[in-house]
């Protein structure tokens, strides 16, 4: 999110209702609807903080990997994806009588990228985090949160990684058995219906240009940056020749190469148009589940990415990027 100066008071939430919408409402009888703020925790103070009510505060924690996305996207393609989200679901909740929402700065920190399906575990562009690392921040700050009674948290960190989801969703199972309240990886539950959408959004012509298995940096999320940052596009992306991939193996074999530019699909049948298309509802889809969440739904019985096959070779990359640190620290004598 973009950064907030310090005030006194809180940041108000954009609303859902129109102003001219609730003036309408108010002068034909209707009570005035009891919005809710949207806060930003990094302009806040100890006592502004200490004043809200962690039973109706709904935390929200952004996050985007630095993922290289190939030629034509900027590496922090999830991170724009995840602020505007973060925007539209902080207005849907505060929308509601009772409720506010305290967003957090975005963590730029994610596992594992697009690269290491080829087995290149390093790549211009993916700065990323070992698995444990990423848990490890999610576990600390559900224990701050925890420990100071907020009971509501939704980490907003859409991106592909099965290991990435499975330390989301383990920090948010700690959160829920020690402080019983619920810290759910928003993402996680979603993205299976949001690769099913993405497809029937496609007009023929779209789908036949896109057609792969395995999708990155192509059609997709191209759209989605023309639609929300069209000047971090590079305008080659009308000439990017496909890299369509059949199954995993096939994705594996063609990123292996060396000449990969770092993403699968069709850049080229990129529009703005389908990334607006393709952002309401995917907008629209996320919001509305995390506020059935808000409503007693549970998400327990949604199947969870982390349940997808994990990437072992990834894990045994991390394993031999702890050893190389751990005997550094070792050998300097700060290791604790």
């Amino acid at each position: 999110m973009r950064k907030r100066p310090n005030s006194i008071g809180p940041v108000p939430a954009k609303r859902l209702l129109p102003v001219c919408a609730v003036l309408t409402l108010w002068a034909a009888g209707f009570a005035p609807v009891a919005f809710g703020q949207v806060y930003h925790v990094e302009g806040m103070n100890t006592e502004q903080i200490r004043a809200l009510d962690p039973q109706r505060t709904v935390v929200v924690l952004p996050g985007g990997i630095l993922e290289q996305h190939g030629p034509y996207l900027p590496s922090f393609t999830d991170g724009y994806r995840n602020e505007r989200l973060t925007q539209d679901l902080a207005g849907a909740i505060v929308a509601r009588p009772g409720w506010s929402v305290l967003v957090f700065p975005l963590i730029p920190l994610g596992v594992g990228g697009a690269n290491e399906i080829g087995g290149k575990y390093s790549f211009s562009g993916t700065y990323a985090v070992r698995m444990a690392t990423l848990r490890a921040v999610l576990m600390d700050l559900a224990t701050e949160l925890g420990d100071q009674g907020f009971k509501w948290i939704f980490v907003v960190h859409a991106h592909g990684s099965p290991n990435h989801h499975l330390a989301l969703n383990q920090a948010g199972d700690y959160f829920h058995d020690t402080y019983g309240g619920h810290m759910v990886n928003l993402f996680g539950l979603i993205r299976p219906e949001l690769l099913k959408i993405s497809q029937d959004l496609m007009s023929d012509g779209e789908r036949k240009a896109d057609e792969t298995a395995i999708d990155h940096g192509a059609m997709r999320e191209t759209s989605e940056i023309l639609f929300l940052h069209p000047e971090l596009v590079n305008p080659r992306f009308r000439s990017a020749a496909p890299y369509r991939t059949r199954d995993p193996k096939h994705a594996a074999d063609i990123a292996s190469a060396g000449n990969w530019p770092g993403y699968f699909g069709s850049p080229s049948a990129a529009s703005a148009a389908y990334g607006a298309r393709y952002w309401q509802h995917f907008s629209s889809w996320s919001v509305n589940l995390a506020l059935r969440i808000l409503d007693g739904f549970d998400y327990s019985q949604v199947k969870r990415v982390e349940e997808n096959p994990v990437s072992k070779a990834a894990l045994e990359d991390e394993r031999r990027k702890q050893q190389k640190q751990s005997e550094w620290l070792k050998a300097k004598g700060h290791e604790r």
